[in-house]
């Protein structure tokens, strides 16, 4: 038991020391992942209809 709370003790210790980011740094990133996770969707979903309607086109 004693090995547990020695461990969460420096793991408490070592938080302190991590550079966490600013609000305004998480935002900004926010954004960019979620504007290109849109971007890669829209650009996959095209790819996806364009290989549909050639499949659609060689099976007729």
């Amino acid at each position: 038991m004693q090995k547990i709370k020695k461990f969460f003790i420096e793991v408490k210790t070592e938080l302190f020391k991590v550079s966490w980011p600013s609000r305004d740094e998480i935002l900004g990133s926010t954004i960019i992942v979620l504007t290109v996770s849109v971007i890669l969707a829209v650009f996959v979903g095209l790819i996806d209809l364009m290989f549909a309607n050639v499949i659609k086109g060689i099976i007729r």
